[in-house]
C-alpha cells in the first residue's frame, strides 16, 4: 500500500493538526515541526493499514460438498 494514497494522506493530516496548531502557537519549534510531520505520515499509514487489514472479510474455510465439482469421467 502506497504512503501516498488520498486517505493515508487524510488521516496523516488530522494526525498532524495539532502537530501544526502547536507550532503556530510557538510552543514547538520549525525544526520540532519538521521533525513530527514524517511520523504523522508514517501513523497515518499505520492506522490506514490497520483498518483497511481489519474490514478485509476473511476468505472462505474451505469449499462445501454442495460446492464441488462433478466427477468428469462419470457418464
Amino acid at each position: 500500500m502506497s504512503p501516498l494514497r488520498w486517505d493515508v494522506l487524510a488521516v496523516s493530516f488530522l494526525l498532524a493538526l495539532p502537530v501544526l496548531a502547536l507550532g503556530l502557537r510557538g510552543d514547538l519549534g520549525a525544526e520540532d515541526v519538521v521533525t513530527r510531520l514524517p511520523w504523522c505520515l508514517a501513523a497515518g499509514w499505520g492506522a490506514v493499514a490497520l483498518l483497511r487489514w481489519a474490514a478485509t472479510p476473511r476468505p472462505p474455510a474451505g469449499p462445501s460438498p454442495a460446492d464441488e465439482d462433478p466427477d468428469p469421467a462419470a457418464p
